[in-house]
């Protein structure tokens, strides 16, 4: 029988690889614009900035009673579009296209029913809030 270390190790090598490719560390917008008791869960008790954000999650341990690590807001092309779906401002109509809500200078999101897809950027609707770095 033949050796297996050096396919194993091949073989953990890219297995390694594909879970750093996934995860990939969320924007500072998209973890600072979630309000604290809006957050999803995203680790476990005692849980590290680290291996939350090798995750793919956001780490604030800055307001108690919430969870620490958590589920970021979905990134959009801009900063400026990523909020929490209440934060939304209809910006076009039932129906519209991302070609027409882009030549209004609104941002567009079809992925959650009910719901503006869209809106105006932060910046249009004067809150001119910044991502603070959770990181």
């Amino acid at each position: 029988m033949a050796p297996r270390g050096p396919g194993l190790l091949v073989a953990l090598l890219v297995l390694g690889l594909c879970a750093l490719a996934a995860s990939t560390k969320p924007s500072p917008c998209q973890c600072s614009r979630l309000s604290p008791k809006n957050r999803k869960n995203c680790g476990f008790p005692g849980i590290t900035s680290d291996q939350c954000f090798a995750a793919g999650c956001c780490f604030d341990s800055s307001v108690a009673g919430v969870p620490w690590c958590f589920t970021p807001l979905p990134m959009q092309e801009s900063e400026q579009c990523v909020m929490e779906v209440k934060s939304r401002k209809n910006c076009g109509y039932p129906g519209i296209s991302q070609q027409d809500c882009a030549s209004r200078k609104c941002c567009f999101s079809n992925t959650i029913p009910e719901v503006p897809w869209c809106f105006f950027p932060i910046s249009v609707q004067g809150n001119r809030r910044k991502c603070s770095h959770l990181i």
